[in-house]
């Protein structure tokens, strides 16, 4: 018989540094889950990312008090941001410019985040991402 589950917790971890200091810690605690337990798992699964990159990730918990979570790749912002080098998006996206990315970085950050969004091909995930980098006041080029 399958485990009954309890409810979904979405959290944002830093990749190979999940401590159990807030937000993680109070958020596991709530649900009586084994905090060092999901942290030493999380860090072992996240050891070949880059550290420190934001993971939205979602954990399952069940009513047994055990778990299972999911790593999704980095937001497309961070990525992003990553590409053009700047700290943050502009203030306002469509009036000021904050940068500039290629439309190669967009396909290499669409083909990274492919199995996250909802296209069926990479033209369609590349338009995603442009979508995303026009709304932070990035300028595709090429």
């Amino acid at each position: 018989m399958a485990k009954k589950i309890v409810g979904y917790i979405k959290l944002q971890v830093p990749a190979g540094s999940a401590t159990p200091s807030p937000p993680i810690g109070p958020a596991l605690g709530q649900r009586g889950l084994n905090i060092m337990e999901f942290c030493k798992a999380f860090n072992a699964q996240t050891q070949d990312i880059e550290k420190g990159n934001p993971c939205p990730t979602i954990i399952t918990v069940f009513q047994d008090k055990s778990f299972t979570f999911e790593i999704k790749t980095p937001p497309a912002s961070f990525l992003l941001k990553q590409a053009a080098k700047v700290q943050k998006g502009s203030k306002t996206p469509g009036k000021a410019g904050a940068g500039s990315v290629t439309r190669d970085q967009v396909r290499s950050i669409a083909e990274a985040k492919m199995k996250d969004l909802n296209a069926v091909d990479i033209d369609a995930a590349m338009r995603i991402i442009e979508g995303s980098a026009r709304s932070m006041g990035l300028e595709v080029q090429g």
